[in-house]
């Protein structure tokens, strides 16, 4: 690897402390309508802290409506209820955060800095007007049997939405028989005919077709087509899942794409939205390996449907330190250590160049200089550090994966709330 790179970093880097590094990226960000927002790991506390306050900023300095992350639209909805105050009788925040979050990896979310941050929204919308409340939601689409619960028992409530109602109760019943879990219905999908696919995709064109007559007091109606907007596009997902692992991706990555627009156009065809994800949706997948495996990403197909000068992405990294995550997929989760680095890794480089916590940006200028393949390191909700050199590193062009990033020599893990 060459010494360059480093002589760069060294040269362009603005330490972390430095009280002027976020006002440089606020002022590189400019009138940027999407700024999303990574993370190197699910588990890592210093990611979520710097991510929840740079978005204050972006809130309170440049306007921004609101923030989707990468979490499932009911469950984060429920966040969303209690910072804008619909609940007339609302949980205490961590309970609240403990009961939406219970299905693993409940640590997403449910942890100590998002916490902080949903406190510190609630009171930030205490403030403003009801038109002028930011949102938070979830635009992942794991929650297949959840949002067409909540469509079927919003439609039951109102039954005046008689066809719709019908329309819910046909996808339900076809997708009952899987004993709510999604796994099976995957493990079938290769066997049955098109029928659910075409009860869930009639639903979402239903209520779309008849958004006008849905109320919109606390946002029922967006919740609505929200949740039937993840039934069906979870439905693919699934139904992709066993077969073909690129097709499964594209389907879940769009998915959100999908839902940042919709978001965005619920809020105003102006508003400026914060996403919140793991670098691997939000880095543009074009300037990684990805591409090479026939993947897209969010960070990607943002960039080519809104233009690079209306979005914005930041990751982050780590050279060392410690994460929440499980040695397998529902394991228990716990405290493992992340361990140094290659030099022959990006992380490694902006190591050598001074183990300090540091803010990169990318631009016109300098592209070139940060532009070189090399791997960059990606942790999941499952890892295994003694293995981590065979399937954590994801070869990049990082100044064109990114905008800008954010380096933290060595991390600590967050807090889950249930520890």
């Amino acid at each position: 690897m060459s010494r360059k790179l480093v002589a760069a970093i060294q040269e362009q880097s603005i330490p972390l402390d430095d009280p002027a590094a976020f006002d440089q990226l606020l002022q590189e960000i400019g009138d940027a309508k999407i700024v999303m927002i990574g993370e190197a790991t699910h588990g890592t506390s210093d990611f979520y802290r710097l991510r929840a306050e740079f978005s204050k900023r972006l809130i309170q300095e440049k306007g921004f409506a609101a923030i989707a992350v990468e979490g499932d639209w009911p469950s984060v909805y429920a966040i969303n209820r209690f910072v804008k105050g619909y609940d007339s009788q609302p949980q205490p925040v961590k309970e609240l955060l403990i009961s939406s979050f219970g299905r693993w990896p409940a640590w997403m979310w449910a942890n100590e800095d998002v916490e902080w941050f949903v406190s510190w929204l609630a009171k930030e919308n205490q403030q403003r007007t009801p038109d002028s409340k930011i949102g938070f939601y979830g635009i992942d689409l794991y929650s297949l049997y959840e949002s067409i619960d909540e469509v079927v028992n919003f439609l039951e409530s109102n039954p005046s939405y008689g066809t719709d109602l019908e329309l819910a109760k046909k996808a339900f019943s076809c997708l009952e028989p899987y004993n709510r879990m999604p796994e099976h219905y995957a493990l079938s999908s290769a066997h049955f005919t098109d029928e659910c696919i075409a009860e869930v995709t009639s639903l979402l064109q239903s209520i779309r077709s008849n958004e006008q007559r849905y109320p919109q007091a606390h946002e029922q109606d967006l919740n609505l087509e929200m949740n039937a907007l993840a039934a069906k596009n979870a439905e693919a997902y699934y139904r992709a899942m066993l077969q073909d692992d690129a097709l499964s991706w594209n389907i879940r990555d769009t998915h959100m794409v999908e839902a940042i627009k919709e978001i965005q156009s619920y809020y105003g065809e102006d508003a400026k939205i914060i996403v919140w994800e793991h670098n691997t949706h939000v880095g543009d997948a074009a300037a990684t390996s990805m591409a090479d495996q026939g993947l897209t990403n969010v960070g990607q197909l943002i960039r080519e449907q809104y233009g690079r000068k209306h979005t914005y992405a930041i990751g982050f990294g780590t050279y060392e330190g410690t994460v929440i995550a499980g040695s397998s997929w529902g394991e228990t989760p716990e405290e493992m250590n992340i361990p140094p680095t290659r030099f022959n890794t990006w992380e490694g480089q902006l190591h050598a160049a001074g183990a300090q916590d540091k803010l990169l940006l990318f631009n016109d200028k300098n592209r070139k200089q940060f532009d070189e393949w090399i791997g960059h390191r990606a942790i999941g909700v499952v890892y295994n550090p003694e293995f981590e050199a065979y399937g954590n590193f994801v070869p990049s062009r990082v100044s064109e994966r990114y905008d800008a990033f954010l380096y933290i020599d060595r991390s600590s893990a967050l807090r889950p709330l249930s520890w």
